[in-house]
C-alpha cells in the first residue's frame, strides 16, 4: 500500500505524440517518440516498445499518458525523458493508456 501523497508525487499527464521514429539501435523493436506535454512541460522524448500492435501512422496526432517527473534514462544511445504508460498483454504487446476524448495536453490525471 501506498499513502495517497505518494501517488500525488508521480505526474500522469497528457501529451501528444509529434514524432514517430524507429529506434533501430534497440535491443527489442522499439519506437522513439517526441511528445508535447503543453506550454508548462513542453516537449518531451521518449523511447517504447509498442510496436507490436502500433505504426507510425497510428501514433502520430494521438494522445497518451505519460510520467513526466522521472530523472531522464540513458537506453543505448538515447536518453528516455518520460515514460508512456500502457497495459502489458499475456503476449508482451502493450495497449496504450489514452484518454477517451481530446483534452489539453498538459493536464494532470486525478
Amino acid at each position: 500500500m501506498i499513502k495517497w501523497d505518494d501517488f500525488e508525487c508521480v505526474e500522469l499527464r497528457v501529451g501528444t505524440i509529434i514524432e514517430v521514429l524507429d529506434f533501430l539501435e534497440a535491443k527489442k523493436p522499439s519506437y522513439k517518440l517526441k511528445i508535447d506535454f503543453g506550454d508548462n512541460i513542453g516537449i518531451k522524448k521518449s523511447s517504447a516498445q509498442i510496436t507490436d500492435l502500433y505504426k507510425h501512422e497510428d501514433l502520430l496526432g494521438k494522445q497518451v499518458i505519460g510520467v513526466v517527473n522521472f530523472q531522464p534514462k540513458q537506453i543505448g544511445p538515447y536518453i528516455s525523458e518520460c515514460l508512456i504508460t500502457g497495459f502489458v498483454q499475456n503476449d508482451g504487446a502493450v495497449v496504450l493508456a489514452v484518454p477517451d476524448k481530446q483534452v489539453k495536453n498538459g493536464l494532470k490525471l486525478a
